[in-house]
């Protein structure tokens, strides 16, 4: 990072007010009798109607609106284990993007602790307060327990944005790039390389949308998780191979499917020539890939190839899932966020990136053109389409799968109603993306 770019980004953290969201006023404060609506006495009908009947915070409340975005800060980005503090950044500019892209408020939450038990009682006694949790930035392996226990205590939708978020959106460039190339999901041999928390609910969702377990091979830092090594946990072993090899090199040799959630420069020039015609290679470690672009693009040129950078096409993004998963799961009342959600969030997203793109979306993005292909297998996050085409297929599967309290009855209308909840947003989303206005028309 220059200098110039973190003095910059301080700046920007810092100037005219500290951090990057804010409280507002949803109701007119202007007068005494508003006051006494807002607080004293007229606040005590709610909240009695609220004592016999808990869901009716959802009508009396912002409870039906409201997100956490909830971490420890002992995974945050790549810069790791940096504590609750350190991570307070990253958790405000979570809270903006669900604001931006779903119209939903947020609060971030940041817990100094590091113990599971103890985290998860912190998380649980202050559920009341929100709709979601959105679980942030925890490592592995306490995430997976953290997540599985808040799901199993806490009565409204909880996701572990860091596992899920970036299985829905790689699962989406999957079918694409998958169908771009002429495979069947079914017969493609998929190697993935980290074991961490992504890695493995990645792992699980492509075996969802179809990819066969005996198809697949996982890797760690320590090589092929074999069904001959005794240094693994639980999660590894689901996924440990019979397959005679032990490298990630062999492992790669005639595969269809790279995904790499790993380290820098792992797959060399000669690993990526050895896998299968049009093989697919999702190179997502930050901030450098496993194999640099410019490296894979002159090694094969029948390649897709995507990352977790917006500098490269097909960059593999969550903010095109986590705001419409929560969007959809408060809409409809929705339990949980389970697998038959997230098969719908990625189908929904890859079909959008094969619809013609605005000219306005283009415009703003420096291109002339966007079109379903190699270098375009997901859209782009500031493509306004995503909330009322990705929600409305995350609340029907809610619906279908019988975890919709209050399934949606019109989705013609809740997709149209959605697109309200962002226009005011629109100038906004301009000069975040284009801030000195040389691709928008802004008029």
């Amino acid at each position: 990072m220059s200098k110039d770019i973190k003095e910059e980004a301080l700046n920007y953290h810092r100037y005219p007010m500290p951090g990057k969201i804010e409280t507002v006023a949803t109701k007119s404060t202007s007068s005494p009798d508003d006051l006494s609506l807002a607080y004293s006495p007229g606040v005590a009908y709610p909240c009695k109607e609220i004592e016999k009947n808990k869901d009716d915070a959802y009508l009396y409340t912002n409870k039906n609106n409201l997100v956490a975005v909830i971490s420890n800060g002992t995974a945050v980005l790549g810069l790791g284990n940096i504590g609750a503090a350190a991570a307070k950044p990253v958790m405000e500019g979570k809270a903006l993007l669900f604001k931006i892209f779903a119209g939903l408020d947020c609060y971030d939450i940041e817990i100094d602790e590091q113990d599971p038990d103890r985290f998860v009682a912190a998380v649980k006694v202050m559920s009341p307060t929100f709709g979601g949790i959105n679980l942030e930035d925890i490592k592995a392996p306490e995430c997976f327990e953290i997540e599985t226990r808040l799901k199993e205590e806490c009565d409204i939708p909880v996701m572990h944005d860091d596992q899920h978020g970036t299985a829905i959106v790689s699962g989406a460039a999957l079918l694409n790039a998958l169908e771009i190339q002429g495979k069947k999901i079914e017969d493609v041999r998929v190697v993935v390389n980290g074991a961490g928390a992504a890695a493995i609910s990645c792992t699980k969702l492509y075996m969802h949308l179809g990819v066969k377990k005996e198809n697949i091979v996982m890797c760690d830092s320590k090589g092929v998780v074999s069904v001959n090594r005794t240094d693994i946990n639980e999660e590894k072993r689901h996924f440990a191979t019979t397959r005679p090899i032990t490298t990630l090199a062999e492992a790669l040799k005639d595969a269809d499917v790279f995904l790499g959630l790993s380290v820098a420069d792992v797959v060399t020039p000669e690993m990526l020539a050895s896998m299968a015609p049009r093989p697919i290679v999702f190179a997502l470690a930050n901030p450098n890939p496993e194999i640099a672009y410019d490296t894979a693009m002159a090694t094969r040129d029948d390649l897709i190839f995507a990352t977790g950078r917006s500098d490269y096409p097909n960059q593999i993004n969550n903010v095109l899932g986590f705001p419409y998963i929560f969007r959809a799961a408060l809409d409809c009342r929705a339990t949980e966020i389970n697998e038959e959600m997230k098969v719908g969030a990625a189908r929904a997203i890859a079909s959008l990136a094969k619809q013609p793109v605005p000219k306005s979306l283009c415009m703003a993005y420096g291109v002339s053109d966007l079109k379903f292909g190699a270098d375009y297998i997901l859209p782009k996050p500031f493509d306004k389409r995503l909330l009322k085409t990705v929600a409305p297929a995350i609340a029907k599967a809610a619906a279908e799968s019988g975890v919709a309290k209050h399934p949606i009855s019109d989705y013609e209308a809740y997709a149209e109603h959605l697109t309200t909840l962002i226009e005011d947003n629109d100038a906004y989303i301009v000069r975040l993306l284009d801030p000195k206005g040389e691709h928008c028309d802004c008029k």
